[in-house]
């Protein structure tokens, strides 16, 4: 990874942050994006300890905002190059919530802000080909289905059945990105971290929160494990021929029978190119 210019969402903890450290003691270049300074700037701090001369800096941006997604995309199109795109920041929330531009709020920061970000960057990472898009999806999205006319969750809502959807989006958006940079050099795939215990859920207060917070105290796998997967997607030599796969524990998987479906994939496309008034020729 020596030279190369790796862009992770959600870097300021968790498997972001661990694997922005992995990453930076291979030698990579660090751009992170994270959403408060003080936390920002603790990871900054992190990573130059863990690779004393890395090359790192922090954006800020909060990714639940189409406005500011935009605006992250046209400050790092400035960039020489971006080697990969890790789309991993995410959330999850027990009240539905909508943000500034309408949306649901799990919608908007777990699928939206992939395809936003992503799309906005796609002529950096056509010229900075051969490159690799990594999307940090998640087993959860096994058993869940979209409903294309309520992909918000406006005719009931649960936190973790929105996340699950989330997830599943993840999957389908990775599959049909892949199909469309065929033949580019920019490969994308996508992949499920494990349970790992993070800050992920924290935000819910509650039994919702409390649940959370003791599921993860004694199921969860130790950051340093969790960011495994993600580390090997962004550099093991087969993903950069291999595309539109779903990894995990750093093999190739087989998702659900719902995460392979292209007709939805063509489909929630389209409507998310809508919903973030983009378009792709």
């Amino acid at each position: 990874m020596a030279g190369k210019t790796v862009v992770i969402t959600g870097a300021t903890g968790g498997i972001g942050l661990q694997t922005a450290m992995a990453l930076a003691g291979r030698g990579a270049r660090l751009v992170l994006v994270g959403r408060d300074r003080a936390r920002g700037d603790a990871a900054l701090s992190r990573v130059r300890r863990a690779a004393p001369g890395v090359e790192a800096e922090i954006h800020l941006a909060d990714l639940s905002r189409l406005d500011e997604v935009r605006g992250l995309a046209e400050t790092l199109s400035a960039l020489p190059r971006i080697d990969v795109l890790l789309n991993n920041a995410g959330g999850m929330f027990a009240r539905r919530e909508v943000t500034a531009d309408g949306l649901e709020r799990t919608f908007a920061l777990n699928h939206m802000a992939y395809v936003v970000l992503t799309l906005s960057l796609r002529d950096a990472l056509l010229r900075a080909a051969p490159c690799r898009i990594v999307n940090v999806a998640s087993e959860a999205h096994r058993g869940v289905t979209l409903d294309l006319d309520d992909l918000q969750s406006t005719r009931g809502y649960g936190g973790w059945p929105a996340y699950r959807r989330s997830k599943l989006c993840n999957i389908l958006f990775t599959r049909e990105l892949a199909r469309r940079l065929a033949g580019t050099g920019v490969t994308a795939n996508c992949l499920h971290p494990g349970f790992v215990d993070t800050g992920f859920g924290n935000n819910n207060g509650g039994l919702y929160g409390l649940g959370i917070r003791l599921a993860k105290r004694f199921f969860a796998l130790p950051l340093d494990e969790g960011a495994r997967t993600s580390i090997h997607v962004a550099t093991a030599p087969e993903f950069a021929t291999t595309t539109g796969a779903y990894v995990v524990r750093s093999r190739v998987a087989e998702p659900s029978a719902a995460a392979q479906d292209d007709d939805t994939a063509r489909r929630l496309w389209d409507a998310s190119l809508s919903l973030g008034h983009l378009t792709w020729s």
